[in-house]
């Protein structure tokens, strides 16, 4: 796994491997965009979606060959999560390890935090 020193957000060699498949079917995107939104019972669900731009309020990191663009507030709610890439039967997804989460939903789908946003 790598890690950010600036931030401490992990991707596992799954997770990574995933994101580079994305990238590869798409040359111009200039990485992948791993922030939040407000969405389902807890509060917040995950995003990551191809980067269509960067911004002056986006950090940039790189990790094993993927630049993970993140808008900065975002920053406080998932410093120290662990993105990884799960496969289970026929589905398969992103899986977040934030220790920032102080709850979840019951589908899984959206969690909570107690910092101020």
């Amino acid at each position: 796994m790598s890690r950010i020193t600036d931030m401490s957000i992990e991707l596992t060699p799954a997770a990574a491997s995933r994101m580079r498949d994305f990238l590869d079917k798409s040359p111009a995107a200039p990485g992948v965009r791993f922030g939040i939104k407000r969405t389902g019972c807890s509060g917040f669900g995950y995003t990551v979606d191809l980067a269509e731009s960067v911004t002056d309020a986006d950090k940039v990191f790189e990790m094993d060959g993927v630049k993970l663009v993140v808008d900065a507030k975002a920053m406080a709610f998932v410093d120290g999560t662990r993105i990884d890439y799960a496969r289970d039967g026929m589905s398969s997804s992103f899986v977040f390890h934030n220790p920032n989460a102080t709850g979840e939903c019951g589908c899984g789908e959206s969690f909570t935090v107690d910092k101020a946003g």
